[in-house]
């Protein structure tokens, strides 16, 4: 027998978005209630950002430590995947349990449903036998899932996603990784300096394709020179799998054929929404989902990967800011992503924010570059091991601002965030100019390379 509940809010998903949402509406006492399938907190924590980067800091470390000779004296490093392993499961997920995350959501007063939630129109949701009715609003946060490419004998093949990954107690001898995003190039870094034998296949004609040209230039480099193989404009044919001898795959341009113990896809991510749901909901099929309130129609929001904005932690954060602010009927700014910042913590790291430059020049802007190689500031001469990086920065010479920048080298998600802001509130080229810029800073470089973008303008 079926029984019907009665809610204000009914948050599909709770995932980082999902959570953030729900938890802030329950302690503004509204009556929440909040259904997740898998694990409260979603990807990131889990899957995603924290124990991916737990690995990569291991790594990072091992490769510090081999760049002591010829700069501080001389340094043996023996690595252990053992302490990774140990702290992604003990601190980073509680062995993939969600636990704290559903008490704390229960704590601010929260209702928790564990299912798969069936939606059923604009204020309904089914969750097995129980009916939940949302008064005041539903809120969509399904998140994405990974997206394998339909490549001949894949399906058939115990292939890795990214959790595959993360959950790894030990790791192979060989892995081939088939996409060079941001996440294919992060693990595939961190278990290269872990002596995995490491191959990227991209189908692109360069990794990172989302990126400036020459930040895919740089990484690609950089893996070649840590001893990775790379073959971008490489679109893969086939796949086999055999217990005995692991992964084959057959890819264009690569003559013979590539094995591996381990096969890793990491080719991108779609939102966890299909057509008839965005039809039950009252969206149209193609196009965007919410407006600028991150509404769908008057009574229903979507907030984080989903809404198809960048599948970022804080994207997700910032969205369901908006969204409970909308709920409660509280003034605030609307959703703009004009200035959205990315990182891709290789090392060096690649921070981006707002238009590449081609991305400018297809929007009909009238485009000045700024340009300056990391290890020719002062700071990257002094750093010099592991130097490797540049600033460009991307500016409507009409409108006299930048409208996009790319900060890649040590620590260069965090030099972003002064181009971030740059992008995000419009300064003008004269403010930058006239600022001081600390020295030697590796920021510093963001001085030079306005120089370089008054002199091309």
């Amino acid at each position: 027998m079926s029984t019907t509940e009665q809610a204000e809010v009914v948050v599909v998903g709770l995932g980082v978005a999902g959570e953030a949402v729900g938890g802030a509406l329950a302690k503004a006492g509204v009556d929440v209630v909040g259904i997740e399938e898998n694990l409260v907190g979603g990807e990131c924590p889990y899957w995603g950002c924290i124990p991916s980067k737990m690995m990569i800091r291991a790594g990072n470390l091992l490769a510090e430590a081999r760049r002591i000779p010829g700069m501080a004296g001389r340094a043996a490093v023996t690595s252990d995947w053992g302490p990774v392993a140990h702290r992604i499961r003990e601190e980073a997920t509680a062995n993939w349990d969600d636990t704290i995350a559903v008490e704390r959501f229960t704590d601010a007063g929260g209702r928790f449903v564990r299912g798969r939630a069936e939606i059923l129109g604009p204020d309904r949701v089914r969750v097995g036998d129980t009916e939940y009715v949302a008064s005041r609003g539903l809120v969509v946060s399904t998140g994405t899932e990974p997206v394998a490419p339909p490549i001949d004998g894949l399906a058939d093949t115990p292939y890795w996603t990214n959790r595959g990954a993360m959950e790894a107690e030990t790791l192979p001898a060989s892995l081939l990784v088939l996409g060079g995003g941001a996440i294919g190039l992060e693990i595939a870094q961190a278990f290269a300096r872990f002596g995995v034998e490491v191959t990227v296949v991209e189908a692109a004609d360069r990794i990172l394709p989302m990126e400036e040209p020459e930040a895919s230039e740089l990484i690609a480099g950089v893996l070649e020179a840590e001893g990775l193989t790379v073959h971008a404009g490489t679109p893969v044919r086939h796949v086999a799998y055999d217990d005995a001898t692991g992964f084959t795959v057959t890819a264009d341009g690569v003559p013979g054929e590539l094995r591996a113990e381990r096969l890793l896809v990491a080719t991108g991510r779609r939102p966890r929404l299909s057509r008839e749901i965005r039809a039950t909901l009252g969206a149209a099929p193609d196009g965007d989902l919410v407006d600028d309130r991150l509404r769908i129609t008057d009574r229903v929001w979507a907030a984080g990967d989903v809404v198809g904005k960048g599948a970022f932690t804080h994207v997700a954060t910032y969205h369901a800011d908006i969204v409970v602010r909308d709920v409660l009927g509280q003034d605030g700014p609307p959703a703009d992503h004009h200035a959205l910042p990315r990182v891709t913590f290789t090392d060096p790291e690649v921070g981006a924010v707002g238009l590449t430059e081609s991305a400018a020049r297809e929007e009909g802007l009238t485009v000045v570059t700024g340009f300056q190689q990391a290890s020719s500031t002062t700071r990257g001469w002094i750093h010099k091991a592991g130097n490797d990086g540049f600033v460009k920065l991307v500016a409507d010479a009409d409108a006299g601002y930048l409208v996009g920048a790319t900060s890649a080298g040590p620590h260069g998600g965090e030099v972003l965030g002064m181009l971030a802001l740059a992008v995000h509130a419009r300064v003008p080229l004269t403010e930058l100019e006239s600022m001081i810029y600390a020295y030697p800073t590796f920021h510093r470089g963001i001085q030079e390379a306005l120089k370089d973008l008054r002199a091309a303008g």
